[in-house]
């Protein structure tokens, strides 16, 4: 249902970069940004704007932006998780080196605060302190994540709030900078961006299950990376609160185990993971802030039509494979 945003976003992005040097830092900065992705975060934001009856003439440069800076983030999450795979490719890290990777990243965000400051001059101080504060977010999220490796006390709430950070404020950013750009109320603006919230959380939720129970060939990234990482997923948080001691202490050696290969790891803490029934546990959470995404939709002020979209792209959301 976001094809034909997707399709305009694409095609802007093929004119932005057109507009960048073929030289230097912008090989990496054209690289990731050709490599795909879902583009759902450019696209919710100009969907919100037409919700809302918006230009989005005005709406596709701060678009743009939001889509530079996602990418952005993942140029630098790689290089602090060592990913070996992004998108089923080679990270920029490991294409080029490591300083080509922290540099690339830097000029990327630097032209995404461009982008995002060229919407109209009346909605230009609501907009720049939005993203700027969803920037700030989005570095405290990933601080945290990076915390948790260091942890063994990492609480369910710990980690929404961390994904909420991390993941959430950028999704629910793009759909109220739409609601902005189309002179929303601001109540409407608010229960958009808990939309957004909701469904970012719920977003990531999905994706912690896909790491370990997708497709690689679809998912296009490692299978079992979390496990690997020992990154405190929500399956892993959920299999040691259902876990009894010896499932605890057999958790804890299999992840700390250097002797075992990637496989082998997974497919150990997998086969414990499937005793506890965490595929499922965590479903069920998942529901639950997808449930609490379509409660805000309900109150929202535009038309039946409007809101069904919103249930649309949402119900497709939680269906997705990659």
């Amino acid at each position: 249902m976001l094809e034909k945003y997707t399709e305009q976003i694409n095609n802007q992005i093929d004119v932005y970069l057109k507009t960048l040097p073929d030289s230097g830092i912008y090989l990496p900065f054209k690289y990731i940004m050709n490599l795909g992705g879902k583009r759902f975060r450019p696209s919710l934001l100009l969907l919100a704007t037409e919700l809302f009856n918006g230009s989005t003439k005005e709406a596709i440069h701060p678009a743009i932006g939001i889509e530079v800076f996602h990418n952005f983030s993942l140029v630098h999450d790689d290089i602090m998780d060592d990913a070996p795979l992004r998108r089923g490719k080679s990270p920029v890290h490991l294409k080029w080196d490591l300083n080509m990777g922290i540099l690339s990243g830097d000029v990327m965000f630097a032209q995404a605060n461009s982008l995002i400051a060229s919407c109209y001059p009346h909605h230009l101080k609501q907009v720049v302190r939005l993203y700027n504060q969803t920037a700030i977010e989005v570095c405290e999220g990933q601080d945290l994540d990076m915390e948790f490796e260091t942890r063994d006390n990492v609480s369910l709430e710990n980690y929404i709030e961390m994904i909420r950070l991390k993941t959430a404020v950028l999704v629910a950013c793009a759909l109220k900078i739409g609601a902005i750009i189309g002179d929303a109320d601001s109540n409407d603006a608010a229960l958009i961006y808990d939309f957004g919230i909701n469904l970012g959380i719920a977003f990531q939720i999905h994706d912690d299950i896909l790491d370990l129970y997708g497709d690689q060939k679809v998912f296009g990234k490692q299978i079992g990376g979390d496990i690997v990482e020992g990154k405190h997923s929500v399956l892993l948080i959920t299999a040691k609160a259902q876990a009894n001691k010896q499932q605890l202490v057999k958790i804890t050696e299999l992840l700390k185990n250097s002797d075992l290969s990637n496989e082998e790891k997974v497919k150990e803490v997998s086969f414990i993971y499937n005793q506890l029934n965490v595929k499922n546990l965590a479903s069920i959470l998942q529901n639950d802030y997808y449930n609490k995404a379509l409660n805000a939709v309900e109150g929202l002020t535009i038309s039946t039509k409007n809101k069904n979209i919103l249930y649309s792209f949402a119900e497709n959301l939680m269906k997705r494979e990659v």
